[in-house]
């Protein structure tokens, strides 16, 4: 699997490779830029866990909730999961067309996090085109649970996570989008001195469009052996995208509770052979703050993001 993520990024590499002579061609041609940009790749900025390479639009505002049911493994005492859950609420914001942040709070640890998302590269089409789209994701979390060891010294910068991920995506087509990338999940505090403070970790995913709004998604994260406890498992989750009007549904079985990067990757514990699987849903509802390009502050509106 660790060689498999590797020949993933290694395959967009090469595009790299003949998307640069494109854009050298363009530099020495003294004609105009011939291209348009990509968009639509997914229908919103997570494929299902991870960030996908869709942004929020230059001065809109993303309304999100995350909720995951308990797991199915419950059985009826638990109503299969549905007696707990979890959930995150977040605001995500466009600073420009590259550029968005974003904030949540998840009840799991009761942690709270930001991101910044940037696009390095955008993937375009016409005579001068970029064949694939990166993004770069750095992200905080903080937890703000009782310390399980109230008696020893204890830090606040104990309680800090940073994490970054590289995304390498392209839409291949109207209907499948497909991208992947590395990811290195930073602890401040570790509990076992045997455990890395460094976790690394490689995602994939993708979406395959049936109608115009509907596809099908998925996305896993593979953790590079002998770095967590032998009890930790890899996050799979498989799900459906409903785009009605202004708001997204992600509907998704998956294997995870949590929902920052930091406790998604080291502390996911589920096992799908064992239907250790919960139910979860994405709900995003985009509104227009800024209107850049006629330099005014509109009403609310319903903008068409994704």
């Amino acid at each position: 699997m660790k060689t498999g993520c590797l020949s993933f990024i290694l395959f967009f590499i090469s595009f790299y490779s003949s998307a640069q002579d494109s854009l050298l061609n363009m530099l020495d041609a003294d004609i105009p830029i011939e291209r348009e940009h990509v968009t639509n790749a997914f229908k919103s900025t997570r494929v299902i866990m991870s960030h996908s390479i869709e942004h929020v639009g230059a001065g809109a505002l993303d309304f999100r909730i995350l909720h995951r049911f308990g797991m199915f493994s419950m059985g009826l005492p638990g109503a299969f999961g549905f007696d707990k859950a979890s959930m995150r609420i977040g605001l995500d914001y466009g600073i420009s067309k590259r550029l968005m942040i974003g904030i949540g709070r998840s009840t799991f640890k009761e942690e709270a996090d930001a991101f910044a998302k940037y696009r390095l590269f955008w993937q375009t089409k016409g005579k001068y085109r970029m064949p694939f789209t990166i993004e770069l994701v750095s992200g905080i979390t903080v937890y703000g649970t009782p310390w399980e060891f109230p008696d020893r010294k204890n830090y606040f910068s104990s309680r800090i996570a940073y994490y970054h991920q590289l995304i390498v995506g392209r839409k291949f087509s109207d209907r499948l989008s497909i991208q992947g990338g590395p990811v290195v999940v930073h602890r401040n505090f570790v509990e076992h001195a045997d455990e890395p403070n460094d976790i690394y970790s490689c995602e994939i995913g993708g979406r395959i469009k049936l109608t115009k709004r509907f596809s099908v998604n998925a996305d896993y994260f593979y953790i590079f052996p002998n770095q967590l406890p032998e009890t930790a498992t890899m996050p799979l989750s498989l799900g459906v995208d409903i785009e009605t009007g202004g708001h997204v549904f992600q509907l998704h079985i998956t294997n995870a509770s949590a929902m920052s990067e930091r406790a998604l990757i080291t502390e996911t514990t589920g096992k799908w052979s064992k239907g250790n699987l919960g139910f979860g849903f994405n709900l995003s509802r985009v509104f227009t703050i800024y209107d850049k390009q006629n330099h005014q502050k509109p009403k609310l509106t319903n903008p068409q993001n994704f």
